[in-house]
C-alpha cells in the first residue's frame, strides 16, 4: 500500500522507508514553536528536566503575540520569562514586540516553514503550515520543552481524509467559507487524530492565503494536521523567503484513506459558523440580519494581507453601523506596512473601524475586544467556543472578511454580495 503525503512525510524524518497508521515513531522536528503564553510553561519544564541548552538555535521560534503588547502585569511577567530564556539561547527567531506579529501569519512570511519539513508548535493551530506541504501540528508545552531539547519527538501516523476540491471559488467566496463548509460536513470530530490531505483540480484555484486559512482550522475538525501538494504557487510564495532546500512530496496513487470528501467550490456560498461551535454551519442568507455589536477581522485565520483587501473593498466609501464596533488587526508589520501603502488603513478608518497592532487580542478572550455579557461578534478568528471572547453569554458568530466587513456595515449579519 503507498502513502500519504503526510506519511512521507514523517517516514522521511524517522528515517524509515515506510510507515503504517497507527504506527509509533520518533522523527526528528525542523522547526518548534511556542508564544508568550505556552512557552513559559514549556521553559519550567525543560528547566525541571534538568536541560542546559537548545538542540538547534536557529530551529525554535519564540513570538510573543496573544497578549501583547502585554495588557496586565501578568502578561508581562510570561513575555519576561520568554525574553530572558531566548536572551540566554541566543534564539534567533525570537520575535517582541515590534517585530512580531500573529505567529502563524508570521512563519510563513519569515520562510521558517518550508515543503516537506515538520513543524511542531505549543499552540493549536500550527497546522496552518500544511498549506506550503509541511506535515505541522500542535504540541503540548511539555512537549515543547522535549523537541527544543532534542530535535526529536514521538509520533503516531495519522489516518487521512482525502479532501477533493472542484470548480472554482465564485466572488466574495474565500478560504474560509470552504474550511466552514468542510467542518460543518464532517463535525468538529470527523478528523479526530487524522491527516485532511486536499487534493484535486480545484486546488489550483485558490490562492496561497485560502490554503493558509483552510490548513489552519483542520484542528477544528480535529484533525492532527491539514496538507496540501506543493504547486506552482506554493514555489512562488518560498521563492525569497526559505533559503534552505526542501522537498516536495506527493500521495501515492494507492494511498489509503480512511474517506473522501468532494467539494464544488463553485457552488459555495458565503459560510457562517453560528455560536458554539465551529460545525454550526450556515449559509450567510440563512441567518441575515441577525443584530451584532462587535465585528473583529484579523487572527492567524484571516489577518493577512488578501483578506484586508477583502474586507476594505466591501467598506470603501461606508460607515460602521452606529452600533456595532469594528477592529481591524493586520496579522504582522509587514501586513500593516503594505495596508498602509494600498490605502486600506486610510478605508479602514475612513469607515470608522479601529485597527490596531499585530496581536492575537480578542481572539482568545485576551484584549482588544472581549465582549460584555449578551453580546455578539461575527468574527474572522477560528473558535467560537461559549465565552471564547468575552462573556460566557456572549456569542461569536464565524465568518470571512468579506462577511464580516458587510456585517460591521450592516449592522447585522449580512452577504456581502447584497449590500448596498
Amino acid at each position: 500500500m503507498g502513502m500519504t503525503m503526510t506519511q512521507k512525510i514523517l517516514a522521511k524524518h524517522a528515517g524509515l522507508d515506510h510507515v503504517e497508521v497507527g504506527q509509533l515513531i520518533e522523527a526528528k522536528v525542523d522547526m518548534v514553536l511556542g508564544n508568550d503564553i505556552t512557552t513559559p510553561v514549556a521553559i519550567t519544564e525543560f528547566e525541571k528536566a534538568g536541560f542546559s541548552q537548545v538542540f538547534d538555535k536557529d530551529k525554535i521560534s519564540i513570538v510573543l503575540d496573544h497578549y501583547t503588547p502585554c495588557k496586565d502585569i501578568k502578561s508581562a511577567e510570561l513575555c519576561l520569562k520568554a525574553r530572558n530564556f531566548a536572551h540566554k539561547h541566543s534564539i534567533t527567531n525570537f520575535f517582541d514586540v515590534g517585530q512580531m506579529g500573529v505567529e502563524h501569519a508570521l512563519l510563513p512570511e519569515k520562510g521558517l516553514c518550508a515543503p516537506g519539513e515538520i513543524i511542531v508548535g505549543a499552540d493549536s493551530h500550527t497546522c496552518t503550515y500544511g498549506a506550503l506541504g509541511a506535515f505541522s501540528t500542535g504540541i503540548g508545552s511539555t512537549d515543547m520543552a522535549a523537541a527544543m531539547a532534542t530535535g526529536l519527538l514521538w509520533f503516531k501516523v495519522p489516518a487521512a481524509i482525502k479532501v477533493t476540491l472542484k470548480g472554482k471559488l465564485q466572488p466574495m467566496v474565500s478560504g474560509k467559507d470552504v474550511i466552514l463548509h468542510l467542518i460543518g460536513e464532517i463535525g468538529v470530530d470527523g478528523a479526530l487524530y487524522q491527516s485532511l490531505e486536499f487534493a484535486g483540480e480545484g486546488v489550483s484555484s485558490l490562492t496561497m492565503d485560502d490554503r493558509f486559512t483552510i490548513s489552519n482550522m483542520a484542528i477544528e475538525a480535529g484533525g492532527k494536521n491539514g496538507i496540501f501538494p506543493v504547486d506552482e504557487k506554493t514555489m512562488e510564495y518560498i521563492s525569497g523567503r526559505v533559503n534552505r532546500p526542501c522537498e516536495a512530496f506527493e500521495a501515492d496513487a494507492d494511498a489509503e484513506y480512511v474517506r473522501e470528501v468532494v467539494i464544488d467550490l463553485d457552488k459555495l456560498e458565503p459560510t457562517v459558523a453560528m455560536p458554539h461551535l465551529p460545525e454550526n454551519t450556515k449559509v450567510v442568507s440563512e441567518v441575515a440580519g441577525l443584530p451584532i455589536n462587535q465585528v473583529v477581522i484579523g487572527s492567524c485565520t484571516n489577518g493577512r494581507i488578501s483578506d484586508l483587501r477583502a474586507a476594505a473593498a466591501v467598506m470603501k466609501g461606508k460607515k460602521v453601523a452606529d452600533n456595532v464596533r469594528c477592529i481591524v488587526i493586520p496579522a504582522t508589520q509587514e501586513i500593516v506596512l503594505q495596508a498602509m501603502k494600498e490605502g486600506l488603513i486610510e478605508t479602514f478608518i475612513e469607515a470608522g473601524a479601529a485597527v490596531s497592532t499585530p496581536t492575537c487580542g480578542p481572539c482568545l478572550g485576551g484584549h482588544m475586544g472581549v465582549m460584555a455579557e449578551g453580546e455578539r461578534t461575527v468574527s474572522t478568528t477560528n473558535r467560537n467556543f461559549v465565552g471564547r471572547m468575552g462573556h460566557v453569554t456572549s456569542e461569536v458568530i464565524l465568518a470571512s472578511p468579506a462577511v464580516a466587513a458587510a456585517s460591521a456595515i450592516a449592522g447585522c449579519v449580512a452577504d456581502p454580495r447584497k449590500l448596498s
